[in-house]
């Protein structure tokens, strides 16, 4: 059994991803039990075996391979089906999100205001990235902000928390992963926000363009405007059904 499942989508992340899943192991001893779940997205970078020899000395490790390369949000719905703990924490595989973060994502839905709380999300601060993508994300985070009003300065950020089954309930599509607070404000939950660290790149190199991010975002922007007019009125256990019962004499 576990409290929390960390899922790590990631592809040829052979450079980083050693390191990373130490960290995580130590920054999660006082959390109770946890469970790591990396999702290898058809990498052919010798990750494969990397993991594979982590998995004999680290039985909270767990790993789900694609057969082909389905991007970010895939490897995130594919984890989070295969999570056995209530919270799942996502962060990226490059190793640029700090795994001593995750007591802090986790840590809100314990508060006094928890049951409210659908997403916890993670805010970059003092991104170690080019100028060319922290212009580039800060002018998609305006606009985002501005057509879906879902208050958080940064989605792009890979740390993010939240309960297994609400995700389950979100629709799923590719690149989801950058809306899901819009999409939780849809069905009525609380986001929480946590500012997170960020640093350099280990290795490796990033598998996205600034155009290409562009182009489907703006596709992608568009159809969440639509789901959100869309949106569900309430929450599935905010229904009450009223139950008919026959009076006396009838």
């Amino acid at each position: 059994m576990c409290d929390t499942s960390i899922i790590i989508p990631c592809r040829n992340e052979a450079e980083n991803i050693g390191a990373l899943l130490d960290e995580i192991a130590t920054a999660c001893v006082p959390i109770g039990p946890y469970e790591i779940i990396v999702i290898d997205d058809a990498s052919d970078d010798g990750m494969a075996e990397i993991l594979a020899k982590r998995m004999k000395f680290m039985p909270q490790l767990r790993v789900i391979r694609h057969d082909r390369s389905g991007g970010q949000s895939a490897g995130v719905h594919s984890g989070v089906r295969a999570a056995r703990g209530t919270v799942c924490c996502t962060l990226d595989g490059d190793g640029q999100n700090p795994g001593t973060e995750i007591p802090n994502m986790i840590a809100p839905f314990a508060g006094p205001e928890g049951a409210k709380i659908g997403l916890v999300a993670g805010q970059r601060v003092g991104r170690q990235d080019t100028f060319s993508k922290r212009y580039a994300s800060k002018f998609a985070n305006a606009l985002r902000a501005k057509i879906l009003k879902d208050g958080t300065r940064d989605t792009g950020c890979g740390l993010k928390a939240f309960r297994r089954d609400d995700f389950l309930g979100l629709p799923y599509f590719d690149h989801m992963h950058r809306y899901l607070p819009a999409l939780f404000a849809r069905d009525g939950w609380q986001i929480a926000h946590v500012d997170v660290s960020h640093r350099a790149r280990g290795g490796g190199r990033s598998h996205y363009s600034n155009l290409q991010r562009g182009l489907v975002g703006i596709v992608d922007l568009m159809g969440v405007a639509w789901l959100l007019r869309r949106r569900k009125k309430s929450r599935p256990e905010e229904i009450v059904a009223e139950v008919m019962t026959p009076q006396a004499g009838e």
